[in-house]
């Protein structure tokens, strides 16, 4: 066991150096990893079989977790089997051929349009600096799409090309650089945060967006501001962060058509993680055509 252990740290030590995955993506992997040697136990891995695989897949999923769970699981073993041989200490991937059961395709939850507008309505009664601060937080998500953590990890330098050429470098995953476009609503909410930033802000902090205490804004008080304004807009649902993503993607798709541009402006690597936004878009049509067309099945 000591030495599986030691082979994981040297993998994962890999992962965040030299492939530079984020420190939430190699946690994941390291809990998935444990799961297999915790599955092995005494066995070396160079001596674990396809069957062995497939029972541990099979135990897992009788312990409650979903299909995606299991094939982002297998797909974390699959690698580091591929890398234990590459390292020639184990003489095969007992991973190949082994399939997880298939997960439920599931839709991302976007809001309409009219519930995105009624979302970006200013509060009343808010501490003007905070009400500032939000709405430039909220407009940039609904505006380019942006994921959380790259939002939060804004620096004060990114300005400059919002405000000027209505553009923004975002540092996407595996530290991959991608340009978006910044509608005029957000940069004038932009303009506005960054007029009483310093307000907040301490004096050495380089970070766009500052809580209370002057310090660069957490995830988790990023995601509570968002919830709140939700809850203050009377719309019947918890908004979270990606909702805005997923709703942004669906909107500009829905008027434009242009599935690479989506997939661009949103940093996936693959066409394929884009597409979901089509079922999204046909939902729409399909809900349109049952209400209106005169053949069509009322539900």
């Amino acid at each position: 066991m000591s030495t599986a252990s030691a082979a994981l740290a040297g993998y994962l030590a890999e992962l965040a150096e030299q492939r530079r995955l984020s420190p939430h993506t190699v946690s994941n992997y390291r809990r998935d990893l444990e799961k297999l040697l915790a599955a092995a136990g005494e066995t070396p891995l160079g001596q674990l079989q396809v069957h062995q695989i497939r029972r541990y897949v099979a135990q897992l999923h009788g312990q409650g977790l979903s299909g995606r769970s299991l094939a982002r699981t297998l797909s974390a073993w699959r690698g580091f089997f591929a890398w234990l041989g590459e390292h020639g200490a184990v003489p095969a991937n007992p991973c190949e051929g082994v399939r997880s059961p298939k997960a439920p395709r599931l839709l991302p939850k976007a809001l309409a349009v009219d519930e995105a507008a009624r979302l970006l309505e200013p509060v009343d009664g808010d501490d003007p600096r905070l009400a500032a601060r939000d709405a430039a937080i909220f407009e940039l998500f609904y505006s380019s799409g942006l994921r959380l953590a790259e939002l939060a990890a804004l620096d004060c330098d990114a300005l400059d090309s919002v405000l000027h050429e209505g553009e923004l470098r975002v540092l996407g995953k595996r530290s991959k650089a991608r340009l978006v476009p910044v509608g005029s609503k957000a940069r004038q909410a932009l303009a506005a945060w960054a007029e009483v930033r310093s307000e907040l802000a301490a004096a050495d902090e380089l970070a766009l967006f500052v809580g209370l205490r002057g310090r660069r804004l957490s995830h988790r008080m990023i995601q509570l501001r968002l919830s709140r304004q939700a809850v203050l807009a009377g719309l019947p649902r918890h908004v979270h962060p990606h909702m805005l993503r997923h709703s942004f993607a669906s909107h500009v798709l829905q008027s434009s058509g242009d599935l690479r541009a989506v997939q661009e402006m949103l940093g996936h690597a693959s066409i394929a993680s884009t597409q979901v936004y089509t079922h999204l878009d046909f939902q729409h049509l399909a809900k349109v055509y049952d209400t209106a067309h005169p053949r069509a099945k009322r539900k």
